[in-house]
Formats: C-alpha cells, structure tokens, sequence
C-alpha cells in the first residue's frame, strides 16, 4: 500500500468552526460510534502524579473560550495508513487514520518543529522525518528520541460521515506537552550532603534521567550537577550556529527545574568517586553521599600538541562562549579547523562565508571516510572545495606557532603558511572518566564504562550512559558498542531512570544522528560500523542520494540527503526486528528507482 507517502488526490476541505456557546459535555466519540476509549483519559493517556504546567488532562466540560471545534475533513478523504495537516482556525492539528480510527495531534515535532505529516506513521505511532522521533498517536506521548516533550493529543469524533476535531486553543498554538512530573516530598534543606539520586552531567541522558524519575512517580531528592555554567542546552547546534547564546539554546529553564524540584549545580566538577561509601568529591572538596549515581559526563577532546599552549584564539568548542568567540575571531580573518569530524566540518561550513579564508586539516585524505565511505565522504568534499575551503592532511603539518598569547601560523613540511587568526580542534573525543579511576568502577582500557542492558556499571548502585559507555546494543547482538549520539543519550538516560526505579526496560531504539552543512542536511539511521559494502542510489554529484550500508547480505545503516523520510522508514523497519536485504536494495538501484520506499513498508523478515 502507498501508505502516507502515496500521493492522494487534492480534497478541497471546507472548514466549518463553531465554537462553543456553552460549557457541554464533549462526546469524544470514535468513528463507529462508540464512546471514545480515551475520553477519560490525561492528555498522555496516564494518570500522572500531578503537575502545575501545561500537561492538565482535557475536562471532560471545558469553557467555550478555550477550545475550538471543526469538521476538517469527510470520512473517505484518507485511507488507513494516510495523515493529513488540517486547519482549525485557531492552529493546525495532525490528522491520522489507522486500522478505521481517527486521531489528532501536534503536527510538528516539538524537538526541531519538523511537519510529522511528512513522517512515517507505522503501528500506533508517528516518526519525525527528520530525527527519527516517535509519539504514540493515542497518547502523543514520545516513545523514541531525541527530544524531552510530547504532543498535544484532540479529542476527534465523526457525524454524518464527517470528521470533527475539538482541541484546546493553547495546544494548538504551541505544539507541544510536558508529562506530568511528580513532586519531591522529601523534606531536605539545598545544603544537606546527600541525595537520593546524583546525577552527574547535565547532557541529554542526565536531563532525560532526571525528568523520567519524576515522570515514574519519584518523589525523593534529584541533584543533577554540571561543569557548564548554564542550565542544560542543546550542544549539537552549537557547530551549526555558532552565534547562538545560552538562552537561544536552551533546553530547560533554572526555572523549569526548580519547579520540578531537579536540583541544578552548575560549574561544579566531580573529582572523584568512592563507590563503597557512596560519596563523590567536588573539585572545592565539598562531599555528597548518594543512594544511586548516574554518571553522564560524556567526552572531552584528545588535546593536540602545538606550541604556545596558552593562546586565547584555539577553541575546542564546548561551550556557547566558545562558539560566540569562534565566529567573532574569525570575522573577515582566516580560520583553520583541525579534525575532519562532524564538528569540525559544520564548523567550518558555518564560517564559510563569515571568514576571509577557511582552512581544513584532516588525518584522512577525504572527510566522513569511516562513517560514510569514501564516495559520499568525496561528494561531500566538492561541496566544501565550492565554497573556498582548502583542505589539507595533518600528516603535512610541520608546526603550529603561537606568539603572545595568540596561534599565529600553521606550518606545513612544503613551507606553506597557513594564517591562523582562530583555530578549531575538532579531532577525535576520549571518554571524560579520569576522575573514575579510583572509583571502584569498571573501566575499559579506553576508559570507557561498561554497563549492562539497564545502564548499570559494575557497581549496582552506579549508572551510566551517554558517550562514556560500552553498552550491549541489541541490533548487533547485544554485543558492547559505544555510540556517542545525541539521541542515543536520550534513551541511555531513560532506560537508566527506569532501572533505578526497579523497571527494567531494555534499549529498543535504532540510532539516529544528523548533520548540517551549507544549508544541507544528511540523515543517518543504524550502526554501520564495519560495513564491507555501500550501495548508492540517486546523484551524488547532486547531493540527492541514499546510501545503503551493508554488511554480508544485510543493510546496517543508511544516510540520505534530499530524500525524506526514506532514513526515517528504514529505522522503523530496523527497529521493527526485520532485515532489510542487500540484493533488494542492488536490484532497485539496477532499476534506479531512488527514492521509492513503497518497497519498505511491511518490508523484510525476522
């Protein structure tokens, strides 16, 4: 079936509004007339533990003023499996049919606000296409990451053979829904050295932690503690905009955690951890005695060596001051970026056309060689190489001299000067664990955490999750992987509170990572590590392809530029438990239909 990727005929839609005059019982009805399962139900579908924000269940009686009602559609302008965009009047709503039923919801992602009509409805849910987040259309719950909100859900019912929607006005305006999030019942003064959970980090998997504990009913002490000096934002963007302030990108509030009773220390270091007496020591010796750690500290860049080691211009970009001087320094002066990692490509795309001269110096002849192979990696090159970037290889480097504070110059064996009025490290990362080492918890010999299927580390009261674990990955067998992505955090940080709450759920996730670069975005689904083959569909010299990862006979991973929601399709088939076959993917590129994902839906086999 054609599913909500097939193209429907135009249907002229006549809006009709009425509000409602009066305060009456909303009938919250299904197509078949029956009383709506849902109709008693929290906006999320659950009874929460009580909140104070925007997350109130709908009232079965609401005043006229706050809702909005509206026949957007007749019964047979979709079919089972298609969505819709429908306007109310006061904001839109995502309209969807499954298995006979309509449902409404949000119909943008409230992650990065991208059009879930152009995502991938399957099972019960709805795909972002562009991330890869899922919200239950019953709930509008999140079920998959990134992202920390959930979707406004309406109340949709059918009379003579048309569809009606009656949503809230403020719901429809913004788009998204908190959980409810319980209380801290403890009755514990700011300075008391102990908490029942210390949450060390305050990345995706410490926040995510944090705010699933309190969604799970838990009413004890949260201290979440940092060594950024802002409440937690959103790090990726930082190589993608790097004007953008602290306030720009944030993710919650001081605010916002405070009236969640999650205690935010900021610009306190742990420098070290006793896991027999459950103490931690910061780095101005103050103590804290936990009940359970969870410990999310991430990575820190591999320092480079060069001389001048104190200079105010070479930035390894961390922080949102780091990215506001990066693109200061850099205005109409030359910048040289070291490491052809995602960071430092979106880095130097991002100053492109801020800089006089922009220059590249990679460890591999053609960037993206290792994730992506070395024909997207060279199609993404030429993109670069368009907009005056000169790349060079660090094996060509003879010296990096620094004067007075400053990084002058970069020297190459040929005698080439590079102008270096700023300069960006963005070479490979090592796990930020060094204060573990005395610790009591395992290590690997790369100073990686290893946890089992709940985030737990060799000690039971200690977890574990981001960018600093080896974690069993079920899609390979759940043999230990370590997978540093925004949104792989996310379901670290999940599964960990779950855990520590004695709900044990597994990682049912496929990783999903993204990236910008000149207005340009690759998507990438799966673990491809390893791939022994790359099968190209489209035009790479276009930027319009999909590349298959394969390795044997089956696809591992996929990446895509131009070509929504075909990496989104592919994790839900992955994520499903089915394979997708090599041959199957070789004998549509032979036929060249890129792009055509009809062949996925209900595709592949256990």
């Amino acid at each position: 079936m054609g599913g909500c990727f097939s193209k429907s005929k135009p249907v002229e839609v006549k809006v009709e509004l009425s509000l409602l005059e009066k305060e009456k019982e909303v009938d919250g009805l299904s197509p078949n007339g029956k009383a709506s399962p849902f109709a008693e139900c929290r906006a999320n579908g659950a009874l929460g533990h009580g909140s104070d924000d925007e997350s109130t269940p709908v009232p079965l009686y609401h005043k006229s003023r706050d809702y909005v009602e509206a026949s957007v559609c007749h019964v047979k302008d979709l079919e089972n499996g298609q969505m819709r965009e429908v306007d109310l009047g006061s904001g839109k709503a995502l309209l969807i049919k499954e298995h006979g039923e309509f449902s409404a919801m949000g119909h943008k992602c409230p992650h990065y606000g991208a059009p879930l009509v152009k995502g991938v409805l399957s099972k019960g849910h709805v795909r972002c296409p562009w991330h890869g987040a899922c919200f239950n259309i019953a709930t509008g719950d999140i079920e998959d990451f990134p992202g920390l909100d959930s979707l406004p859900v309406f109340q949709v019912r059918v009379e003579k053979d048309k569809v009606i929607i009656c949503a809230n006005k403020q719901a429809l305006q913004s788009q998204k829904r908190t959980k409810p999030m319980a209380r801290c019942s403890a009755v514990i003064n700011s300075s008391t050295g102990f908490s029942h959970v210390l949450i060390i980090g305050s990345g995706p998997a410490g926040l995510v932690c944090a705010e699933t504990l309190r969604q799970e009913g838990f009413t004890d002490r949260i201290v979440m503690c940092t060594t950024d000096r802002h409440p937690p934002y959103d790090r990726p963007k930082l190589s993608k905009s790097l004007e953008c302030t602290a306030e720009q990108l944030r993710l919650r509030s001081a605010d916002f955690l405070h009236n969640h009773d999650i205690e935010l220390l900021t610009e306190r270091e742990v420098v070290a951890v006793d896991s027999k007496t459950r103490i931690v020591t910061f780095d101005d010796g103050v103590r804290m005695e936990y009940r359970k750690l969870f410990i999310a500290t991430g990575s820190k860049p591999r320092p480079l060596n060069y001389n001048g080691k104190d200079v105010r211009n070479v930035f390894y970009l961390r922080t949102p001051e780091d990215a506001n001087s990066i693109v200061r320094l850099a205005s109409n002066k030359n910048a040289v970026i070291v490491g052809t990692s995602f960071i430092g490509m979106e880095v130097a795309a991002a100053l492109t056309d801020k800089a006089h001269s922009v220059s590249v110096i990679g460890i591999e002849s053609v960037p993206f060689k290792k994730a992506l192979g070395e024909k997207v990696g060279k199609a993404i090159m030429k993109l670069f190489e368009a907009n005056r970037v000169k790349f060079y290889l660090l094996n060509e480097v003879s010296e990096m001299i620094g004067h007075h504070g400053q990084l002058k110059e970069v020297v190459l064996k040929s005698g080439k000067v590079l102008r270096a009025d700023v300069c960006v490290i963005g070479t490979e990362s090592v796990p930020a664990t060094a204060f573990l080492k005395q610790s009591g918890i395992h290590l690997d010999s790369k100073g990686f955490i290893t946890v089992n299927k709940m985030m737990q580390t060799s000690v039971d009261s200690v977890f574990a999750g981001g960018d600093v674990v080896m974690f069993p990955f079920p899609l390979r067998n759940n043999k230990r992987v370590n997978i540093p992505h925004w949104q792989m955090a996310h379901v670290h940080g999940r599964v960990a509170a779950l855990s520590m709450m004695e709900k044990p759920a597994e990682i049912k996730t496929v990783p999903y990572f993204w990236s910008a670069m000149y207005a340009k975005t690759i998507r990438y689904a799966g673990y491809g590590e390893g791939f022994d083959d790359v099968i190209i569909q489209g035009d790479l010299d276009e930027l319009r392809f999909v590349a298959f990862y394969t390795r044997s006979e089956e696809v591992v991973a996929v990446a895509s530029m131009n070509y929504d929601p075909i990496v989104s399709r592919v994790a839900e088939v992955l994520g499903s438990g089915k394979t997708i076959k090599k041959r199957d993917v070789e004998m549509l590129a032979r036929l060249g239909k890129t792009g055509d994902i009809s062949w996925l839906i209900d595709k592949g086999s256990q």
